[in-house]
């Protein structure tokens, strides 16, 4: 356009002096045109240029909130050995499973122990809580899973199997149905009545992994040859399938597969040492025999780590690893896949859990039985809330203004406002909105029947009875005699021992005819080899002291616990004792 503006003035340049209408015409037309350009040019760069101005400023202010933890705050003792733990799903409640058998359960938020349950006499292996927090499933190492009341304590159901169980969880919307992964055998979809699903297999490889998506509508597989299978929960339908190679036509095995809670990605954790990141869509697309591509593949180029558990934040917007060698975590940004911080434990000690919370930018973390507890080193800046804040280093004397705290200051001058009154806006107090990290993204309100906390009562070693007289026939505080109160204590507590006996716990055996027997956990095998070892080591003998010097050691520490043999051996041997 502007080429065919400029043609028509030149061509008016070059005309006659009689056409000098026409040149200035042109050229107003020429003119008006450019600047017609010039300034939608300028309108849709400057909508552009304040676009990227907004994105850029939104993205400098996210820099300075950041979602991940960055400093140690803290350790959990438990008093036993812990060997793994979960968060519930608003993140107030933490179980940790110790190797005596027991599962503690921690208030977070003041980081207190609520309620410790014996669960069981092996060490706990896995642990899954179900959506609205009132159930905790556990797995041990002898083979057992039970399903557990949080608040009462009690055992609701369990459930033996022939093989050891190394993973169990409860499916994220429904409490009646939870998956388990035997040790070599195919995984197993139970039902809490004791009806069970076997999840079919391929390539005949036993050592499978299984997880539950992020609504449970879906269930996913991997085996040892990198191929990862999606079933329908409903009626185990294989829906989709593809293999993890690592860049030739080598397999590689899957080690885990975690879900994200916000988002649709997932992880795939691979003994090739590379976290691969998939889309669930882009995967249930492709189908069976598919070829998704990862959006991010997450390794550490410089030490080769091997992965021994990985999980996503909160948000899904990062991706933390625990080393297999030594207590390090790497986290990762998800959206640009950049390693973003490097947490450093004890040197020497070995990791074996690691979950991040629901909500919040916190880490915990497992090795050498304690709960290690990572977050964000909190600043205090009071200037961010007081611009004229300012910090002093000694007291310094004010000088009160006249009417700094008058409610009303009569010095200043009224400003006549000439519009109208505005009315007082009632301001709603009693609707409650829901809070958004809590509730999904296909629900409007939140899980009234969530259990957040676990009410604590107070311990009564020796309860004193407060009497209203003295003797015998003397009344207690509610009118009844020592005869009757202690009549009605014996009655109660024999309807309490009645009332545990008529309460037996439910067990099912899972029969699972091609299960192996004879196998041990993984977390025992470590252990038996260790002892295997000591055994086939020869012991080495300890040089026999003479018998002279046994009765001399002996009769040192006599003198030691008892001063009179002391006193007499100097004595008889002449010595003089100083006063």
């Amino acid at each position: 356009m502007w080429r065919h503006c400029s043609l028509n003035v030149n061509s008016a340049k070059h005309t006659a002096n009689g056409d000098q209408h026409v040149e200035r015409s042109s050229r107003r037309i020429f003119v008006s045109s450019r600047g017609a350009l010039l300034r939608q040019f300028l309108l849709t760069s400057g909508a552009k240029l304040k676009a990227e101005n907004i994105r850029m400023n939104l993205e400098l202010l996210e820099s300075f909130g950041q979602n991940y933890p960055e400093d140690f705050d803290g350790a959990l003792d438990c008093v036993s050995i812990a060997v793994t733990c979960a968060f519930n799903r608003q993140g107030t409640l933490l179980a940790v499973g110790c190797n005596d058998g027991r599962v503690v359960v921690w208030d977070f938020l003041t980081r207190g122990i609520a309620k410790i349950i014996n669960a069981h006499v092996h060490p706990v292996c896995s642990l899954s809580w179900n959506r609205n927090g009132h159930k905790l499933l556990s797995a041990a190492t002898d083979n057992t899973v039970s399903v557990w009341d949080v608040l009462s304590g009690e055992n609701d159901r369990t459930y033996r199997f022939p093989s050891p169980v190394l993973k169990v969880q409860f499916h994220p919307r429904s409490s009646n149905q939870f998956l388990v992964c035997p040790l070599k055998h195919a995984a197993v979809l139970m039902n809490t009545s004791g009806s069970h699903q076997v999840i079919p297999l391929d390539d005949n490889d036993l050592n499978i992994i299984a997880t539950f998506d992020r609504r449970g509508k879906y269930i996913y597989t991997g085996n040892a040859k990198g191929r990862i299978l999606v079933f329908k929960t409903e009626n185990l339908e294989l829906v989709a399938s593809f293999r993890v190679t690592t860049g030739t036509l080598n397999t590689t095995a899957i080690k885990s597969i975690e879900f994200a809670r916000r988002g649709e990605c997932f992880l795939v954790n691979s003994a090739d040492r590379i976290i691969r990141v998939y889309e669930s869509r882009e995967v249930l697309t492709c189908g069976k025999d598919g070829e998704p591509e990862p959006i991010q593949k997450l390794q550490d180029l410089v030490n080769k780590t091997l992965w021994k558990k990985c999980c996503f934040s909160g948000d899904g917007e990062y991706i933390v690893a625990g080393s297999a060698r030594q207590h390090s975590l790497y986290i990762w940004e998800k959206s640009v896949g950049n390693l973003v911080k490097i947490l450093h434990g004890t040197k020497g000690e070995l990791l074996l859990d690691v979950v991040w919370h629901p909500v919040r930018p916190i880490i915990a973390s497992i090795s050498s039985g304690l709960v290690s507890i990572w977050a964000q080193n909190q600043v205090e800046n009071w200037s961010a809330f007081a611009p004229d804040f300012k910090e002093l280093d000694e007291n310094v004397e004010y000088d009160e203004r006249e009417s700094e705290f008058d409610l009303e200051d009569e010095d200043k001058e009224k400003v006549d406002t000439k519009g109208p009154d505005q009315e007082d806006t009632e301001v709603d107090v009693t609707t409650v909105e829901p809070i958004q990290a809590f509730v999904s993204s296909d629900e409007e309100d939140e899980d009234l029947d969530a259990l957040m906390y676990l009410p604590v009562s107070p311990e009564v070693d020796e309860p004193e009875e407060v009497w209203q007289g003295t003797g015998d026939g003397a009344l207690q505080d509610d009118g009844m005699t020592p005869a009757a109160a202690e009549k009605k204590r014996s009655h109660s507590n024999t309807d309490q021992l009645a009332s545990s006996k008529k309460k037996k716990m439910k067990a099912f055996d899972v029969h699972l005819p091609d299960a192996p027997k004879d196998e041990i956990h993984p977390l025992l095998s470590a252990n038996a080899k260790k002892s295997q070892e000591n055994k086939s080591q020869p012991r080495k003998s300890r040089p026999q002291k003479s018998r002279s010097s046994r009765l001399e050691k002996r009769r040192e520490r006599a003198k030691v616990s008892d001063p009179e043999i002391s006193y007499r051996e100097n004595t008889n041997s002449g010595d003089s004792i100083p006063l």
